[in-house]
């Protein structure tokens, strides 16, 4: 049975405060809600942590205690839909589910019309269903919709129609990606709605602006090969512009080279980055994205004939692109195995990584205490040049992948360097293929440490 809670964590002893919930389903489910209601501390202390007044209190916030109610309530009914219809059970579907109990006509199916916003919602949908795009992918939709209806709106144009959204709409829709944010103030009615996290707060960058404008030129291609309008209007946009507008650019790749890892690895760390020192170790071990190391578990370790203990898992942003089931596959380095035995993957700092005391942050932490300050590359779009920061002020958990690639790619022999083949052959793929033995001798090599084997309960059959 789901049980919600106020989650108060505050130093100060007046003034307001944002409240956030947390609902909890067991030992395995544990949600975060950043709601919109704010609090004055005073008026808090006259409720318990499961929002109720507390016992013969006469004189409290009234109105305060609603909001509560229906926000725990909103909560709960989310939550019941997401189990009921076998959705991801995540805090980016938490909070659109939350959305749609307290704002109902934001839910509302779109009537059966010819405009733009129906046509995209249909598209999304369509391309969720048959498989084409996977959970998060569709999200990504689902904003990228939330913004066409938000820009639309205010241009007082909702009814557009995509044969009608020409080249010169979809330059002006880039410049509102761009800077959405300074139209918050000015139409609040608008952004009312939106939960606190999404609503846009600076101008974007031009990689976000480019992959949202990826997803709008997939739309209209496939509308264009439909017949459903004549001329796809990124494709009226001059050579020149189109480049502009599609381009991405990617910062110089950075990541923790050998001696700052082990630096990390042997570092004695106060209680607070205990955690986050086992979390970001582990994830360095397995080089995966955070979305599949969060569903890390016990059951997904196996152990080969030789005694070597792996990971395998379908990793979840590209499965869908799969044409087979293959797994990734990934040797436990010893000093991983110790982590995974004593955690069983567990760790409370991945169930809110993303806030102002999540994962991400934590790795921040970290890596300062650990003296991680060497400058990286960082461009900087305001003034059209690269700024250099510490390695520490930038980290994420994207580091971990980032460093174990590099970590990995230092101790391979180049396939081409005999001369046999030029890059990219196909017949070196089928002429020789890494198994996981092979595997294993690498990453211990790269990370420095002992080859070793286990039984099948993962024990370490130590060497007679």
């Amino acid at each position: 049975m789901e049980h919600v809670t106020l989650c108060l964590r505050t130093e100060k002893s007046k003034g307001t405060i944002k409240l956030r919930f947390r609902l909890r389903d067991g030992r395995e489910i544990q949600l975060y809600h950043k709601s919109n209601i704010e609090a004055e501390i005073a008026d808090l202390s006259k409720f318990t942590l499961e929002g109720t007044v507390k016992p013969k209190t006469t004189i409290y916030n009234k109105q305060l205690a609603t909001k509560i109610t229906q926000e725990i309530d909103a909560m709960k009914k989310a939550y019941a839909t997401m189990k009921q219809k076998s959705m991801v059970i995540d805090s980016s579907t938490f909070e659109e589910q939350i959305s749609l109990v307290l704002n109902p006509e934001s839910g509302k199916p779109r009537t059966e019309d010819n405009s733009l916003l129906t046509r995209f919602e249909k598209f999304a949908n369509d391309a969720h269903r048959d498989g084409v795009i996977g959970v998060g992918r569709y999200r990504h939709y689902q904003v990228l919709l939330g913004k066409l209806e938000r820009y639309l709106t205010i241009k007082q144009s909702k009814k557009i129609t995509p044969q009608e959204f020409n080249d010169e709409w979809l330059l002006d829709f880039r410049q509102f990606v761009f800077d959405e944010y300074k139209y918050v103030k000015r139409y609040k009615s608008i952004y009312d709605g939106l939960n606190g996290n999404t609503t846009p707060k600076e101008r974007r960058s031009s990689n976000t602006v480019t992959a949202q404008m990826k997803m709008l030129q997939s739309f209209f291609t496939e509308l264009e090969s439909r017949d459903e309008i004549m001329r796809n209007p990124f494709r009226r946009l001059s050579t020149e512009r189109r480049r502009i507008v599609m381009k991405t650019k990617f910062d110089e790749p950075f990541f923790l080279n050998a001696e700052e890892f082990l630096q990390v690895m042997n570092a004695d760390v106060p209680d607070d980055l205990v955690e986050v020192k086992k979390a970001f170790l582990l994830q360095c071990a397995f080089g995966c994205r955070i979305s599949d190391f969060k569903a890390m578990s016990m059951d997904k370790i196996s152990v080969t004939k030789d005694g070597i203990p792996y990971v395998h898992y379908l990793p979840i942003k590209t499965k869908n692109a799969q044409y087979d089931n293959r797994e990734v596959e990934t040797p436990i380095l010893r000093y991983a195995l110790d982590i995974i035995k004593e955690s069983q993957f567990n760790f409370n700092i991945l169930k809110y990584y993303n806030g102002k005391s999540g994962y991400n942050v934590k790795i921040k932490d970290l890596l300062k205490h650990c003296e991680a300050f060497r400058k990286v590359a960082v461009y900087d779009e305001a003034t059209a040049d690269n700024k250099y920061e510490r390695i520490c002020d930038v980290a994420s958990s994207k580091l971990c992948r980032k460093t174990h690639v590099d970590m990995m790619n230092k101790v391979q022999i180049n396939m081409y360097a005999a001369g046999l083949h030029k890059e990219g052959s196909d017949a070196v793929e089928r002429y020789t293929k890494l198994d996981i033995k092979d595997r294993f001798v690498l990453m211990c090599a790269a990370f420095k440490q002992p080859m070793y084997k286990v039984d099948e309960n993962l024990n370490v059959i130590e060497e007679k």
